[in-house]
């Protein structure tokens, strides 16, 4: 047997084992990334050797190119292998170049199998056979192709990837990682590159022996990560010495204990805390591992902490979540301490956990309550007070002294504090407060205040005592706004109600026009044949005639006032503008509700989002909302209580808005449904039958419609369509 299959031979052999070995940890470990590139790396690496071993075997110049064809296959997974074990293993290296680095190759891969006979030679012209390590081996002689090129560029391109990932780990203090695996691979890549350049552009005749340089790089990887497996093997003995002392004393504490080596990136847990966390008593415990116990809202922080612990050697205290396997979320409390080695590189952290999950739960409790109970006080303008009946000591809240507008220092009693009130509502809180103090009678107020700064305002007062301990207590609310409020809105709705009486007065000053221009016209023509008729009578008719000219004068002026009343009224100017019709019906609502709240009925609204706006005018589309709701609640007065609902449903229908009125009463009767809308037709005992026909002619003034129905539940129901608003484009 020759030494060339001797050497290639256990070449491949031994790269094959070393890949066998670490893909076998790749598949327990899925994360363990350095053992896939490697095994990657070994497996190319046997693949070269076995296409370099049929080039020297080859008999013909067709033999020999297709040998060299398929050596280019293992280059390239060995230029992904290296890339990807420098990026995983030594963490560094510029993330566009090895990018780069591999799309040439592959790039030249491509050529090399669209070329004849490859991309190294555009002609193999013949073989010559050479004696190398006591046997003849055959090496080519041809035309070199000048594509050749692109493979030698993304070789130069591997060894500056990796020299500037060598560079990055030399600065973060890996010295040594960056000589063995970094140094290696620049030197035995570049000496392989160097061999095959001066090979194929014949300035040395010797057979291409590229697989015995990426052996030394495979050899070098190796010895580096079981160099690595052996510290980690040697740590893991050491730890396991003494954890049973340590468990025995974190357990009485109920603290667990861990270490993380900052060199393997693993971490060492007692029961303890491998329990706290959710490990199982023999899981292998990466830092990525640990991480992905810790909550989505806490791991960006955590990761920053960690990081800064990682390169300053910083301590790390605080506290944080975890996220155990069943899903629920536990707090931890963290203390932990950094350890530097001689050279003041980071090396290891140590720290303890302990599970504060029931302080954590206590103290959020506690903060939701003092912000609710602040911000309830804040928004709804609420203020506690206090005071002792037998020293009439008296406390307040923060938002009290906001309400009287005084300041905090100030020190309020009972009888100071009622000096705030008017005149006319400081004997009802006397009393009120006499009543809860001599008998525990409780007390609930509306009544007016004089602020430290002259301000009136409106507030309510609630009280309760607690006789057994002598105490009266209770909370301020302002409602100056909301009274305010209430009188705008009460103002709002009589101007409705103005607004709709008006359009009444506008419906009956048309009939009666139209009901008077006959009598009136009847009185002029019969008093011009009265005066056609007196002229013939003897008797002195010049009165008469006067007389009579005089009701024709004034005839005639009461036609022309009723004229000039029909022309106003069918000729009156609105205002249009675009209207939401969702804000529209909470306005209406709003005005309505204190009303609806007498009646104890019901009120609600159910809106569609996003609504297109329409057009037209406000006031006259809520006096028609108003009036809907208004018949509405008029028509529930037989139904139980708790079923006396009005509801409001707007949704967009395509190029329309539908607004849609449904009580629970008992609906229209039927005999009376197709009249529901003419003039003066009523179905109300006191009703004037006019504000349905306004609000039609006002929903077709507007382009729309309305109709009724009854509900297929009861009730009644009552329809308005309006069209949306057309978008007008800009000149």
């Amino acid at each position: 047997m020759s030494w060339i299959t001797v050497i290639w031979s256990m070449v491949a052999s031994a790269c094959l084992t070393l890949a066998a070995i670490h893909l076998l940890v790749w598949c327990r470990k899925r994360t363990a990334w350095p053992n896939l590139f490697f095994s990657l790396t070994s497996i190319a690496t046997a693949a070269l050797a076995f296409g370099e071993f049929e080039m020297m075997r080859a008999q013909t110049p067709g033999e020999f190119g297709t040998a060299l064809r398929w050596v280019h296959v293992p280059v390239l997974a060995l230029i992904v292998g290296l890339v990807g074990f420098v990026q995983t293993y030594l963490g560094g290296g510029r993330r566009w170049l090895a990018l780069t680095t591999c799309a040439l190759r592959a790039f030249s891969l491509l050529l090399n199998f669209l070329m004849e006979p490859n991309v190294n030679y555009r002609e193999i012209t013949r073989l010559r056979h050479i004696s190398f390590l006591g046997d003849s081996v055959s090496v080519c002689e041809g035309v070199p192709s000048p594509w050749n090129l692109v493979g030698h560029l993304s070789l130069l391109l591997l060894v500056f990837f990796v020299a500037d990932a060598g560079i990055t780990v030399w600065r973060r203090g890996d010295r040594r990682q960056a000589v063995v695996v970094g140094g290696s691979i620049v030197f035995f890549v570049l000496a392989a590159t160097v061999q095959t350049m001066l090979t194929r552009w014949e300035v040395v005749h010797w057979p291409e022996t590229a697989c015995l340089f990426f052996l030394g790089i495979v050899v070098a990887m190796g010895y580096e990560m079981s160099r690595e497996v052996y510290q980690a093997a040697q740590l893991s003995d050491e730890l396991q010495q003494s954890e049973e002392w340590i468990n025995l004393a974190t357990d009485s504490a109920g603290v667990g204990i861990w270490a993380w080596d900052f060199t393997s990136n693993i971490i060492w847990a007692t029961e303890k805390a491998r329990t706290l966390y959710g490990f199982s008593s023999d899981e292998l415990i990466p830092f990525e591992k640990f991480l992905s116990k810790v909550h989505p809202d806490d791991i960006d922080w955590v990761v920053q902490a960690s990081q800064k612990c990682f390169q300053e050697g910083a301590d790390f205290r605080d506290d944080y979540r975890i996220v155990m396997p069943d899903g629920s979320t536990r707090w931890v409390r963290v203390l932990a301490k950094a350890f530097l080695t001689p050279s003041g590189k980071p090396e290891r952290m140590t720290g303890v956990s302990l599970d504060i999950t029931e302080n954590k739960r206590a103290e959020e409790a506690l903060v939701r309550s003092q912000h609710l109970l602040r911000e309830t006080g804040r928004i709804g303008k609420v203020g506690g007070w206090e005071f002792n009946i037998d020293t009439s000591k008296q406390t307040w809240t923060e938002e009290t002294y906001n309400i009287h507008e005084v300041d905090l220092t100030y020190e309020p009693t009972v009888e100071r504090g009622l000096d705030f009130y008017t005149p006319d509502s400081r004997p009802i809180i006397e009393r009120a407060v006499q009543r809860a103090t001599e008998h525990g009678e409780p007390f609930d107020l509306e009544l007016e205040i004089i602020t430290a700064k002259g301000n009136l305002r409106s507030v309510h007062a609630v009280g309760n005592s607690d006789l057994e301990h002598r105490r009266v207590y209770g909370f301020f609310q302002d409602i100056t706004e909301r009274k305010q409020s209430e009188f705008e809105a009460l103002n709002q709705r009589n101007q409705l109600a103005h607004v709709a009486r008006i359009s009444t007065m506008g419906e009956l000053a048309t009939s009666l026009a139209h009901e008077l221009s006959q009598p009136l016209g009847a009185i002029l023509r019969n008093a011009e044949a009265a005066e056609l008729f007196l002229q013939a009578t003897p008797p002195d008719l010049e009165e008469v005639r006067d007389i009579l000219a005089d009701i024709q004068r004034d005839d005639q002026r009461a036609g022309a006032v009723i004229d000039r009343m029909r022309s106003l009224l069918k000729r009156r100017e609105v205002e249009h503008s675009l209207l939401d019709l969702n804000l529209l019906a909470d306005e209406v609502i709003s005005l309505i509700r204190p009303e609806a709240g007498a009646r104890k009925i019901g009120l609600e609204l159910d809106p569609d989002s996003p609504l297109p706006p329409v057009r037209g005018d406000r006031i006259q589309l809520q006096q028609v909302l108003l009036n809907l709701l208004i018949n509405a609640m008029d028509a529930m007065n037989n139904p139980a209580p708790d079923d006396r609902r009005v509801t409001v449903r707007i949704q967009a229908a395509g190029t329309q808005v539908e607004v849609a009125v449904s009580d629970t009463g008992q609906g229209i009767p039927a005999d009376k449904l197709a009249h529901i809308f003419e003039p003066f037709f009523t179905t109300k005992a006191n009703g004037l039958g006019v504000g349905l026909p306004i609000s039609r002619k006002i929903i077709e003034a507007h382009g729309g419609s309305i109709r009724a129905e009854n509900a297929p539940d009861g009730g009644a129901r009552f329809c308005i369509t309006l069209p949306v608003a057309i978008e007008e484009s800009p000149l």
